[in-house]
């Protein structure tokens, strides 16, 4: 990336390594150093401070891009870490960070234990769109596409061991799985569909589990009988090493792509992303405020360079709307 690293000390290398490898598609010499390109009237240049940042893997490489992009034109040293969307709510919630990364709503709970320590004015700002992407192995030719029903049956607790179970003539061979770890908001959502198409599921245990979603596509890359799921943009990392399943929600088999997710007819596997903050910070912190006005004016750029869907004209206006009043202009 050629820019001064933003990453939290004491954040496992081996995951900062790999997504900084999604990322860095996202940090061309965009900005030169000093260069004011506001167009609300905040200066950057006069900005200074540090931010505190954490929370979800997925949405990692559009932050930790914003944080280096935004290292160039201000004086704001903007540390982003990668626990997790669990994680980062919790280090939210204790008044440890100032703003969270997360790939699902923050939960009732969440909310409650923020209020709990005086954080009751949180605000949600929608970044994003993901398509949640099922792959396999590159031999696997029987599982081209997936129902909701069978993709249920493969990852539940106590569903299916074989490929032969989801579909007779498939073969008689074990299923191996490969998913994300349980602080991920990744993992969280792919519960919630499990429970959306059979009541009561819960994620099985017996595969391989790794907040590093690189060591997911390996482990399905090196496997026949794997299957594994991670979002949409390290899967357009993974380049040709594994391939992605279609889902059929109940209207045909549907390919997770950019148009599909955007359209909601990648569904139930499409996504909004998150990034959180106090309303108490947008009024009071000039670097929080300056920091939001420019990752929304790279927004669109950012996030279609590190490989997931741009938000819709009308929902990006509804966010910048979020913190419109607080900009000088």
């Amino acid at each position: 990336m050629g820019r001064r690293s933003t990453t939290a000390p004491g954040q496992a290398l081996i995951l900062v390594a790999a997504v900084l490898a999604v990322t860095a598609v996202a940090c061309g010499d965009r900005h030169e150093p000093g260069e004011n390109i506001s167009n609300s009237g905040i200066d950057y240049g006069a900005l200074g401070g540090d931010i505190d940042i954490d929370g979800s893997s997925t949405v990692f490489p559009i932050t930790q891009a914003m944080a280096e992009e935004f290292s160039y034109v201000a004086n704001t040293h903007v540390n982003v870490g990668l626990s997790g969307t669990g994680g980062g709510f919790e280090k939210f919630c204790r008044g440890d960070t100032d703003m969270s990364n997360a790939s699902r709503p923050i939960k009732e709970n969440e909310v409650q234990a923020c209020a709990e320590n005086g954080i009751d004015d949180i605000v949600e700002f929608q970044v994003a769109i993901d398509a949640l992407t099922v792959v396999v192995n590159d031999q696997n030719d029987w599982a081209t596409c997936m129902t909701v029903e069978q993709l249920t049956n493969a990852f539940r607790r106590d569903g299916a061991t074989r490929w032969s179970e989801l579909d007779p003539t498939w073969p008689d061979a074990e299923i191996i799985a490969y998913y994300p770890g349980a602080d991920s908001g990744t993992f969280d959502y792919f519960v919630e569909v499990l429970e959306g198409e059979r009541e009561g599921s819960t994620h099985r245990s017996d595969g391989t589990s790794s907040e590093d979603d690189n060591v997911l596509a390996r482990g399905v890359e090196g496997d026949k009988n794997a299957v594994g799921y991670f979002g949409f943009a390290y899967f357009q990392e993974s380049g040709d090493r594994v391939k992605p399943v279609a889902i059929d929600g109940g209207e045909g088999c549907v390919e997770p792509t950019f148009q599909s997710a955007l359209e909601g007819a990648y569904k139930p596997l499409s996504r909004p992303l998150f990034l959180y903050t106090r309303q108490s910070y947008i009024a009071s912190r000039p670097e929080i405020l300056g920091f939001l006005d420019f990752y929304y004016a790279e927004l669109d750029a950012i996030v279609e360079e590190v490989g997931y869907v741009t938000l819709p004209a009308d929902l990006k206006q509804e966010q910048e709307a979020k913190f419109a009043q607080h900009l000088p202009r």
